[in-house]
């Protein structure tokens, strides 16, 4: 069986669609996942166990210059690649009108199908042309976390969904040549940046969260992506210090290597706060929208310990809050 999924963007919204990948080789062991997304998502899908190609699209990009004879180029290479395997199905995780477009660009056998969500869920991207330029599309609870959408969507279609034990057990992600964690590590990663202002936290909190921890013995670990996330590394590390270890520029696998040695990590509602989830790390997620309960950490089942906590939403969480929400998940 050969399956495509179509994911385009953003990189929260990626990270969250990986649950699926495990989901379908549990109950399909022999399928053969490949997955079309933005370029420059390209290599943190790479590192997911599972997908066996990765299809890099750049419609970003290629919106600024569309007629250029490179961008044709490109376009005509993405096609080519794409419509080099036949799949049996294809799978659109996204629902707008931008990836069913992809979604139908792939060529199907002739049993195949291609489908996305029927309709709108509560606080989740959806466009209704979609309803008409794929035939295969699932009907969504109203209200539903985006991943349990996700692995909903992927078990209708392959018509797993009534096997529970599958696609409602934990999400599982499991990337590719990931080094160990050291259980003494002392580094706790802050994902501060956003490509959203509203979204982030104030630097007056960040600054009595790094304080606290220092005290303890931490080292903060600060990724940066631009100038003006660097711009907030070098305050924190004109006060602190040998504890700031802050990141030069970096690929999303690589970052997923640097958290991946952290011991737990806080981070505003952002891409890589959801990577560290994905990493099954402890995590503290700052939610400054009314989206935590869609997008957030989930609760875990049976009232088990939570070692991934999501914050605030319809409040802004104080740094009170967070720091003690930190000593909760890892203890």
């Amino acid at each position: 069986m050969h399956i495509l999924i179509v994911k385009l963007s953003s990189l929260g919204d990626v990270i969250q669609t990986m649950p699926v990948i495990a989901d379908i080789l549990a109950a399909h062991p022999e399928a053969q996942i490949d997955w079309v997304v933005e370029e420059a998502f390209a290599p943190l899908v790479a590192r997911v166990q599972g997908v066996r190609r990765v299809i890099p699209i750049a419609q970003r990009r290629w919106r600024k210059s569309w007629l250029s004879g490179r961008t044709r180029q490109e376009r005509a290479a993405f096609k080519a690649q794409l419509l080099a395997q036949t799949y049996d199905a294809v799978i659109d995780c996204q629902g707008l009108t931008k990836s069913a477009l992809v979604s139908r660009m792939a060529s199907l056998t002739q049993h195949g199908l291609r489908g996305s969500f029927a309709n709108k869920s509560e606080a989740c991207s959806y466009e209704w042309p979609v309803q008409y330029l794929l035939a295969h599309n699932q009907p969504m609870p109203k209200r539903i976390h985006a991943i349990d959408r996700m692995r909903l969507l992927a078990a209708k279609l392959l018509g797993y969904e009534t096997r529970p034990a599958i696609w409602q057990s934990a999400p599982t992600v499991v990337f590719k040549s990931l080094s160990k964690r050291q259980p003494a590590s002392s580094k706790v990663m802050f994902v501060h940046g956003t490509t959203r202002v509203e979204k982030e936290w104030a630097r007056q909190d960040w600054q009595f969260i790094a304080n606290e921890l220092i005290k303890l013995g931490k080292k903060i670990v600060l990724p940066q992506a631009n100038a003006r996330e660097q711009g907030f590394c070098e305050v924190l590390a004109l006060t602190y210090g040998d504890d700031i270890l802050v990141q030069s520029k970096m690929d999303l696998s690589q970052v997923l290597d640097v958290m991946a040695e952290c011991e737990s990590v806080i981070g505003v509602d952002s891409g890589l706060s959801h990577m560290a989830i994905a990493l099954d790390l402890p995590t503290v997620q700052i939610f400054k929208e009314d989206i935590a309960w869609r997008a957030g950490a989930k609760k875990m089942a049976g009232g088990g310990v939570e070692y991934q906590l999501a914050l605030g939403g319809r409040h802004v969480p104080s740094a009170d809050e967070v720091f003690e929400a930190w000593t909760k998940v890892v203890s």
